[in-house]
Order: C-alpha cells, then sequence, then structure tokens
C-alpha cells in the first residue's frame, strides 16, 4: 500500500535535493527498488503545468516526477521541453549538487527552468517553475530525469505595480466612454447654490455688525392718546363737513 493511500495525517514529502538524487533518481536508473511509491513516471511534456498537479501521486504545493528524456532529432539531440500551450525554458546554467558528507563530490546536477506561455522565441512567463535533476556526466547512459514542479509565489510588491499598471491604462478608457451623469451636474449646482447662500448671509451679518442697534427702525405705532389730540379732531371735523356737501 502506497503512501497515498495511507494518507497520514500531517504527512509532507519535502525531501532534500541530495536525497531526491541519491534515494530517488539514482536507485530508479540502477533498477534498484524503492519501498515508497510517491514519485510516479509521467511525460510532463505532453500536459501543460496546470494540469500536472492532479497527475501527481503526492504534493500540495510541489509535485514530483520521473520524466523520460524526449530529444529532437535523434538520441543525442536536444530535449524537446515543448508543450501544447507554451515551452520550458531555462534559465541559467546548472548548478551542481553536492554531497553533504563529502563537499567536493558532486552527486548530481540541476536545471531551472521556467514556463512560457505561446511559442519559441516569443512567449509570455508564467509563475510555473520547474527544477529538473539529472546524474553528473560520465555517468552509465540513461534517458531519465527528476523534475519538480511548482508555482513561484508573487510577492505583494508585485502585484502592487500590476495593478498601477492596469489602473493607469484603463483611465483613457473609462474617461471616453463613462456617459454624462446628470446627477453631477446637479450635485455641482447645489454645491454652487450653498455657497453663493453662505456668502449673502455671511453679507448680512457683516452690515448688521455695521449699523449696530439701528440697523433695524420700527415704524411708529398709534395709541389712544393719540386719537384725542387737536391735530386729529380737525381732520376728523373737515372730513364731515366735506362729506356733508
Amino acid at each position: 500500500m502506497s503512501l497515498t493511500e495511507l494518507e497520514l495525517p500531517g504527512f509532507r514529502f519535502h525531501p532534500t535535493e541530495e536525497e531526491l538524487i541519491n534515494f530517488y533518481l539514482k536507485r530508479i536508473i540502477n533498477d534498484d527498488k524503492i519501498d515508497s511509491n510517491t514519485i510516479g513516471f509521467l511525460n510532463i511534456y505532453l500536459y501543460d503545468p496546470w494540469e500536472l498537479p492532479g497527475m501527481a501521486r503526492i504534493g500540495e504545493r510541489e509535485w514530483y516526477f520521473f520524466v523520460p528524456i524526449n530529444r529532437k532529432h535523434g538520441p543525442k539531440g536536444r530535449p524537446n521541453r515543448t508543450t501544447r500551450s507554451g515551452f520550458w525554458k531555462a534559465t541559467g546554467s546548472d548548478r551542481q549538487i553536492r554531497s553533504s558528507l563529502e563537499p567536493k563530490k558532486a552527486i548530481g546536477l540541476k536545471k531551472t527552468l521556467v514556463f512560457y506561455g505561446g511559442r519559441a522565441p516569443k512567449g509570455t512567463r508564467t509563475d510555473w517553475v520547474m527544477n529538473e535533476y539529472r546524474l553528473p556526466h560520465g555517468h552509465k547512459d540513461h534517458d531519465i530525469v527528476l523534475c519538480k514542479v511548482y508555482r513561484k509565489a508573487t510577492s505583494f510588491k508585485v502585484l502592487e505595480e500590476r495593478a498601477m499598471i492596469e489602473e493607469d491604462a484603463a483611465k483613457p478608457y473609462l474617461a471616453s466612454a463613462a456617459p454624462h451623469d446628470e446627477s453631477q451636474d446637479m450635485l455641482v449646482s447645489l454645491e454652487s447654490s450653498s455657497k453663493n447662500d453662505m456668502y449673502f448671509k455671511s453679507c448680512e451679518e457683516e452690515n448688521h455688525e455695521l449699523l449696530g442697534s439701528n440697523a433695524f427702525v420700527e415704524p411708529p405705532k398709534f395709541s389712544i392718546d393719540s386719537l384725542s389730540s387737536p391735530l386729529w379732531s380737525t381732520g376728523q371735523d373737515l372730513w364731515t363737513l366735506f362729506s356733508l356737501s
């Protein structure tokens, strides 16, 4: 029964590079038995990288495969790393994997590749990465490598820069495509009217301060005493004579 069938709680398959080469890859090439069945054989170049996690026997963030080398133009040609949607491109030179017990001894080689969408030489770089491990040169002839596939984590800074670039690119389009909003005009008009009202109110308050208590003069009020004055009586007599005539 394999480890995947046992479903051991808390189990994580995270071998070192030295373990990948000495315990797994070297034993497969030398036809030695491996107790566990955690790494399977798969021609990963028949698939795109986002399909590979579902085909691995184990793995959560990184997935391992024994991969037969598919070469161009015969057994001595260059490896063919083209998939349906893109291609794997090597980055930098191969790095030697050394033994922890004998630091001067190279036990294997590591090649790092990045997946590009499209066709070479042009293509769009993705965040899919692969580490390809193989035995050093001079070892017995073999056409099998061990590959670890994973997605490179994108930093928050890079995501923020991408969002700013996309936002700047969308501004001209949004400005030309946005319909005229009458409610915005109404809001501007109300704000302007409110500012005018505040201005006139301020002027009135300033005038009131300048005039003081004389700013408002009440009209004269009539009283009963004023009706009994000689002027009022004379005026009433004249109106009576005028009406009789």
